[in-house]
Formats: structure tokens, C-alpha cells, sequence
């Protein structure tokens, strides 16, 4: 980003930042033309692909997708491999992987595999030592390749436990119908409402996760999440139908293919009004939570984190809507940084620091941000560009203070790297 840089900031990350509306234009990412472009509206409901004319600053690298020949191991299309709940397997199995497992994580590998096998449990077998891959000790992390062979020790599980029935699985397909912004035959885009969590963990039992279990197809699928978001995050999240689409959409995460926009209401207005923050981040474990704090480069545990940031509108001098453009996707990056810089996320309560500062009235003290925008290649072809609207405690927000949604958004136009 050209533009003078800004101070040396605390604990090893830097602020740098350029003139108002000054994103390069010639680092803008590669455009690719609207036809076979998959898009979604904020404003509209589950969409299926389109063809167009126009082109879009946002749309994510050419990439050509795997081809799926249909062609599989001969056991996993006889289903072998394959556990039903409350039956224990009889032996040690040895599982190949397939053109379309190529690139999971040998924890998901295990997950798409063995419905009902908790992810706890599965990670417990991986770090004992009893699962491997060619002959040899695993991590749960490790990437899986097309040939390579799993052995995959004696398991036991119980089925998932259900609320009440037909019923209530009737109700999560609704609700996860009501909140669908897009939807095709290998991808599936949530709009996650505040509040709601996207993997179950210590004490809770409602998440997206959980719910995606009432989706599991005929062949034994279950839809998978390709990346997560915060629990009071809202937005865009993306979820794979197939074992074939999360395997590309990973490989998209992973090569940086994949642009995410977000918004947020934060305290002050930024002195620059573009700008690029580039940090170390690192987990401190706290008596019961867990934060990111600023690290140093070469801490152990330590890792890099770059966002851009742009100021979209102003509410005076004590309130800025920015529009966030994550590089990396480490926990709570955004938060963090933003806390970082000195301009907090509203309603945040790990790392809004602020003393003496009062929410201003009709506002609700939740967190303001929102996964806005995400575009990526498609795992056949083309590109999915979907867009969440504004959360109902945003929106509340917004008009309060007179910001207007559709106002150009100048993050668009920041550099990918």
C-alpha cells in the first residue's frame, strides 16, 4: 500500500497506512468474468448460479478445480469403512484414500468417514498413536494423500443424541433453510446469526455443527464446515455437501484463494483512513478463556496475522464503520487487531479496553461485526460471491446513526497479500 508509514506499534506489530481511498489499483486481484459466477444478495434468498455481463473487483483467482471422475476406492462405494451408529467395528481396517479425500486433514478424514464418532475421541486415537498412515504415526493436522493408505483402529460410539425426534429435526431443517443465502449441489452458505455457535465445546450444545447432522444425504454424507467463525460473529458461512467439495474449497482456504470482507462498528476514527496491520499473534489461556495477544516474531506459538482496514463512514469523532479485509485467518484477528490500533469493536467483551466509555443510547452492547462478503472458487468452476446483510443489533445501529449500507466500500480495491 503506498502512503507514508505509521508508528512502530507495541509488542512487535506495525501499523502502515496510506492517504484516504489510496489502495493500489494495480495490485487489485485478478477479475474473472461474471459468467459462471455464483451469486448472492443480501437482501434476497437462497440463490443458485447465474450467468451475467458485468465483472467484479472481488472475485476470487482462476483456479481449476479437481475433476471429479466419479472414480472411487472400491471399499468406500460399497460402503466399508463406514461406521452406523452404536456398532463397533470388528479388526483394524485399513482404509485407501481417494482422489476426492486428497488434502483433508487426517481428523476430518475421520469425521466425514465415522458419523457419530465424537471429534474428542477421534483426536485421542490420532495423539495414542493408533491411527497411521502408511505404517506410520500421525498427527490429526496432517494432510492426507490420494493412495495412502489409513489404518484406522477398533472404534466404538453412540449415536448423537436427538431432542425429540423427527420433530425437531424438522425444526433444524427449517431454521437452517431460514438462514440459507445460498445453495447448490456441493455448497451451502449460512448466514450464522449472532450469538449462535459454530462447533459445540465446553457447555454447549445448540451449534451450526450439531445441526448439520439433519442434512446427512442418502450415500451417508454429512455437510462439513470449511472454516469457522466466531460465536458472536454474524455472516457468511460457508459449508461443503460433499466430501469432493470440501476437499477443494481446504485446498482454497489454504492458498488464500478465498476474500473475505467484514464489517464493524469501532470506537474513534482511525487517523489514517486506510491502512495495513501486520502483527504476530499468540494464544494466552486466562482462568477461563482464552485470548490473542500481540507476540513477537520467532515466539514459539507466535503467528503472523495481516489485515486492511478501511473507513467507510464516520459518526462524529467517537464512532467509525469500518470494512475489514483479513489476509490470514487466525483466531480473532480482527479483535484483536483492531484493539490493537486503539480502535476497539463495539460490544466486544475480550478486547474492548476502553475506560470511561459509554455505549451511546438505543445501541445494544453486542458485538459489531460481520462477516459481510465471501468469494470463492467454486470446487467446479466459476465463483461463489455471496453477501450477508446486516445482523438485526447492526442494523439497529446503522440506523441510529444514519450510515447507509449501500455506501461504496472502498476496501475492495486493498491489496491480497
Amino acid at each position: 500500500m503506498r502512503g507514508s508509514r505509521g508508528p512502530r506499534q507495541p509488542g512487535g506489530g506495525k501499523q502502515i497506512a496510506g492517504p484516504r481511498h489510496s489502495f493500489p489499483r494495480g495490485r487489485r486481484h485478478p477479475e474473472v468474468a461474471a459468467k459462471g459466477v455464483h451469486r448472492a444478495k443480501p437482501d434476497g434468498g437462497p440463490t443458485r448460479p447465474s450467468k451475467g455481463d458485468g465483472r467484479s473487483s472481488f472475485e476470487a483467482r482462476r483456479w481449476r478445480a479437481p475433476q471429479d471422475n466419479g472414480k472411487r476406492n472400491a471399499s468406500a462405494s460399497r460402503g466399508e469403512g463406514r461406521t452406523h451408529a452404536g456398532v463397533e467395528n470388528v479388526g483394524v481396517q485399513n482404509v485407501a484414500v481417494t482422489a476426492d479425500e486428497s488434502g483433508m486433514r487426517v481428523d476430518r478424514f475421520l469425521e466425514a468417514r465415522f458419523s457419530g464418532l465424537s471429534f474428542a475421541h477421534i483426536q485421542r486415537v490420532i495423539r495414542k498413536g493408533e491411527v497411521r498412515v502408511n505404517g506410520k504415526r500421525t498427527r490429526p493436522n496432517h494432510r492426507l494423500e490420494a493412495g495412502q493408505v489409513v489404518r484406522i483402529p477398533p472404534l466404538r460410539f453412540e449415536p448423537p443424541p436427538r431432542a425429540s425426534g423427527d420433530g425437531a429435526d424438522d425444526k433444524t431443517r427449517a431454521f437452517l433453510k431460514s438462514i440459507t443465502l445460498y445453495e447448490d449441489a456441493d455448497v451451502l452458505v449460512l448466514n450464522k446469526p449472532m450469538g449462535l455457535a459454530v462447533q459445540g465445546g465446553s457447555g454447549t450444545t445448540r451449534h451450526i455443527d450439531g445441526m448439520l447432522e439433519v442434512l446427512r444425504d442418502t450415500h451417508g454424507q454429512r455437510p462439513r464446515l470449511v472454516h469457522r467463525l466466531d460465536k458472536d460473529t454474524a455472516g457468511c458461512l460457508l459449508v461443503a455437501k460433499t466430501r469432493f467439495a470440501a476437499a477443494a474449497l481446504a485446498k482454497s482456504f489454504r492458498s488464500r484463494s478465498a476474500r473475505k470482507i467484514y464489517w464493524a462498528l469501532a470506537v474513534g476514527v482511525p487517523k489514517r483512513q486506510q491502512g495495513r496491520i501486520s502483527t504476530f499473534l499468540a494464544k494466552e489461556q486466562r482462568e477461563d478463556e482464552s485470548t490473542m495477544r500481540i507476540g513477537r516474531h520467532g515466539e514459539e506459538g507466535a503467528s503472523h496475522a495481516i489485515t486492511y482496514y478501511a473507513v467507510v463512514d464516520t459518526a462524529g469523532p467517537s464512532l467509525a464503520w469500518l470494512s475489514l479485509k483479513p489476509v490470514t485467518g487466525r483466531t480473532h484477528q480482527l479483535r484483536a487487531h483492531m484493539a490493537h490500533i486503539g480502535h476497539p469493536i463495539i460490544g466486544d467483551a475480550k478486547y474492548f479496553s476502553r475506560e470511561n466509555w459509554q455505549l451511546p443510547g438505543g445501541m445494544q452492547n453486542r458485538l459489531h461485526l460481520l462477516a459481510r462478503r465471501i468469494a470463492v472458487p467454486h470446487p467446479r468452476g466459476g465463483v461463489i460471491d455471496v453477501t450477508a446483510p446486516l445482523p438485526p443489533h447492526m442494523q439497529q445501529s446503522w440506523n441510529l446513526l444514519g450510515l447507509d449500507a449501500k455506501r461504496y466500500d472502498p476496501i475492495e480495491e486493498a491489496p491480497e497479500d
